[in-house]
């Protein structure tokens, strides 16, 4: 009996002080983590102008956390005139897609990298989120919207309710707002008829907070699943999307998500931790069946 009990203590005591040593190390990791996250991240002066004037004007200015005016009126591909409020119902995120319909080469990649990025997704547009596409050419119509929309849903092949995906069309002052509140810049060329622009979507929380930006036209459906779980507010997802979100965090420089090496080292000491609790607990609960025979010897 004298030779358990201390063990026993002592193992404890063990325990105690690794796990202490772990939380105090996490926790100067997190406070370092947060502080780091709360920079402003700002454009890089002498790159942005090293760019050609025209390219200056064009692009993104990253507007997280700001709300759209849900009270700016479009026409869907119906023709009917509706506020952007009837696309924010409170519960489910909304994935906005800044395009023209007639836009002969990037507007269609954008759309199409949206359909490759949510189709194998689980989550499906009208059930867990919203896609809208907005054009920002006033001179398009609700007829060049549904032929639009008719290609993406064509291209998408999954059993869907065409309510989730929504093309709309809007007068120029509408629009302007639009964009203007999305920080997407664009620039109509009179020579040409086109306009120049960047490519890349927004993800909006469900009463329309700009939760996150993807640029380019190639958005990886990993990469969506994370965003539309965030801009839900964790309404969406399991438990594998929580741990995921631990380890790896938004980059709102390169519109991606990237591993957090110290996460990823967290979690492997909490694992750690539980792995020598555990074998603490066994090795106790070993000791104990041995003594009970010594004792009922003596």
């Amino acid at each position: 009996m004298s030779l358990t009990q201390p063990s026993r203590s002592t193992s404890l005591r063990i325990l105690v002080w690794i796990f202490a040593a772990f939380v105090s190390a996490s926790t100067f990791a997190q406070t370092q983590s947060m502080t780091v996250s709360r920079q402003k991240v700002t454009p890089d002066p002498d790159q942005e102008n090293r760019l050609p004037l025209e390219l200056r004007r064009l692009g993104w200015d990253q507007k997280i956390g700001d709300f759209l005016d849900l009270e700016l009126t479009f026409a869907d591909n119906e023709g009917n005139q509706r506020p952007l409020a009837d696309y924010f119902d409170g519960e489910r995120p909304v994935l906005l897609a800044p395009v023209y319909f007639e836009c002969p080469m990037l507007c269609s990649l954008v759309l199409d990298g949206v359909v490759r990025g949510l189709k194998p997704l689980q989550f499906l547009p009208g059930q867990e989120f919203q896609v809208l596409a907005v054009s920002f050419d006033p001179g398009e119509d609700s007829d060049l919207a549904q032929k639009s929309l008719n290609t993406a849903l064509a291209r998408y092949g999954r059993p869907d309710d065409p309510s989730g995906w929504s093309f709309l069309t809007g007068s120029q002052d509408q629009i302007d707002q639009l964009m203007s509140s999305i920080g997407f810049k664009y620039e109509y060329n009179e020579e040409t008829g086109e306009y120049g622009h960047a490519g890349g979507i927004v993800l909006l929380t469900p009463d329309g907070q700009i939760s996150r930006y993807f640029y380019g036209v190639d958005y990886a459906p990993k990469e969506l699943r994370l965003g539309f779980v965030e801009a839900s507010q964790n309404q969406l997802g399991n438990l594998v999307d929580q741990v995921m979100l631990f380890c790896y965090q938004y980059d709102p420089m390169t519109g991606k998500y990237s591993k957090i090496s110290m996460n990823i080292v967290r979690a492997g000491g909490i694992l750690t931790v539980l792995a020598l609790a555990f074998f603490i607990i066994k090795m106790l609960r070993a000791e104990s069946r041995r003594a009970v025979p010594a004792q009922g010897a003596q």
